[in-house]
């Protein structure tokens, strides 16, 4: 064999050394890099994991914190209607204050009429009638007693009215105070209610002549006074209003 044939035979083995190398050189880096890539995909299979269980023992677990949850609303069934409670019925307790035992009939009987009857409102009513009923007869104005009494009334008052005038009478009466106004009398005859009441009250008495002169009574001494006034009124009727329809002084 000629030298040229040994160079040539010896470079083609390099040469193909060298592709065997760097074959291997590839093949070696194919597989790191198939290793490297498995080594990161399992470490990202972990980390993945890992925020699985920690979004889990956030929101899979109750803190005791959490807003219940709203009941859902049955649509179908109806809700039921509101209960609408009767009016119940006054309760009628006897007192000296109020009404006599005698009377404790009759105020039942109002109230078994007119349900709405109220014995304490119907007493502050008989209470200022009596004070203005009283401070329009002492200045002498029959006209003011309209509305507050019967015409058999008003006739009688206007009458004593007429009379002082023409004696020339003045009366300078006021109503100190009124003690006590108790009923002492009831009764419904075909729906109209008749209630007496006793009215004791302290009334300092004044009566002057034409020229205003005292000649009866004093505005420094009240004079204790019983009257025993009754009031009628149609139950179960438009007109809320009680008039005065019998007078009584007792001594």
């Amino acid at each position: 064999m000629t030298d040229r044939a040994r160079y040539d035979e010896t470079r083609t083995n390099e040469c193909a050394f060298e592709v065997l190398a760097s074959c291997a050189y590839v093949e070696n880096k194919v597989m790191e890099f198939a290793v490297s890539g498995m080594i990161e995909i399992v470490v990202l299979a972990m980390v993945a994991g890992f925020l699985a269980l920690r979004l889990y023992s956030v929101l899979g677990k109750r803190t005791g914190h959490e807003q219940p949850l709203a009941p859902v609303e049955d649509h179908a069934a109806a809700a039921p209607a509101p209960a609408f409670a009767s009016p119940a019925r006054p309760t009628i307790a006897a007192s000296d204050s109020v009404f006599e035992d005698g009377a404790a009939t009759g105020v039942r009987a109002v109230v078994a009429t007119e349900p709405s009857f109220d014995v304490g409102r119907f007493m502050e009513g008989s209470k200022a009638a009596y004070r203005m009923i009283l401070d329009a007869y002492w200045r002498g104005e029959a006209g003011a007693l309209e509305g507050l009494t019967s015409k058999e009334v008003r006739t009688a008052f206007a009458g004593s009215i007429a009379e002082r005038s023409t004696a020339g009478h003045v009366l300078d009466n006021r109503l100190v105070t009124i003690e006590k106004a108790t009923i002492v009398a009831a009764r419904v005859e075909d729906r109209v209610a008749h209630l007496t009441v006793r009215f004791d009250a302290d009334i300092a008495a004044v009566t002057r002549d034409a020229e205003g002169t005292v000649i009866a009574g004093s505005l420094t001494d009240a004079v204790p006074t019983v009257d025993v006034w009754t009031f009628t009124r149609t139950l179960r009727s438009d007109d809320p209003n009680w008039i005065l329809t019998g007078t009584d002084e007792s001594a």
